[in-house]
């Protein structure tokens, strides 16, 4: 028994080692920087070039477009804020009814607060804010941030293999910028109506044994043909 337990140690010693080593996380840009949704003013500069009625035909769609949305996404009042102490004071008050008319043309409903603010510079034009709180998607980070060196120069902390600090944060505030309803991130909308016409072709189709999807077929002209009797 003794032989054996002698035999046995030296074997012991022959045993592999196994190091168990961890696997590198890869850091996710979209938790570095998420988007997060907060309560923002959405705002329209309207300038009073105009004598009478004091808005052009372009502002005037300006105006529109703001009231619809307004009733999409509009989370307060509407507030138009005049200039005090420019040279077209009295113009912009005079445009305060045609804004009125036009948000009201444009779909917005409700009063609306109306104030007044100073201007800084008289010799700037000075336009008629109007504004209003809304629902937006942002980055909660600040782009363009390095606190780090990236190319280590002067320290090994680039020597992780992580992504540097900044990495992403430009497509989530690209991402953000670009969502119709901010409400889309935290939900998926309800499922709309399907397509009964192209429901019951397909049905239809395979009743007679055809093939039910959908063919698109297309017939080009060549480039020299065309415009050519």
């Amino acid at each position: 028994m003794i032989a054996l337990l002698g035999l046995a140690a030296p074997l012991a010693g022959c045993g592999v080692d196994r190091a168990v080593t961890g696997s590198v996380v890869a850091e996710d840009y979209r938790e570095n920087h998420p988007i997060v949704l907060a309560t923002q003013p959405e705002t329209l500069d309207v300038f009073t070039v105009q004598a009478g009625s004091g808005l052009t035909a372009p502002t005037i769609g300006r105006v529109h477009d703001f009231a619809a949305k307004h009733v999409k996404n509009g989370q307060s009042q509407i507030s138009v804020l005049l200039p005090r102490g420019g040279a077209y004071d009295g113009q912009s008050q005079h445009a305060l009814d045609g804004i009125r008319k036009e948000l009201l043309a444009g779909g917005a409903r409700g009063n609306i607060a109306v104030g007044s603010y100073p201007v800084a510079d008289p010799a700037l034009a000075a336009p008629v804010r109007l504004s209003f709180d809304t629902l937006k998607a942002k980055v909660g980070s600040t782009c363009g941030q390095w606190p780090a060196d990236l190319a280590s120069g002067s320290s090994v902390e680039g020597w992780s293999n992580r992504p540097y600090w900044n990495f992403g944060c430009a497509t989530q505030t690209a991402m953000a910028a670009q969502v119709d309803d901010p409400r889309d991130l935290a939900s998926p909308r309800a499922e709309t109506p399907p397509d009964t016409n192209m429901r019951t072709r397909g049905i239809m189709a395979v009743r007679l044994g055809k093939d039910p999807g959908t063919e698109w077929r297309t017939k080009n002209s060549e480039i020299g043909k065309v415009g050519s009797n």
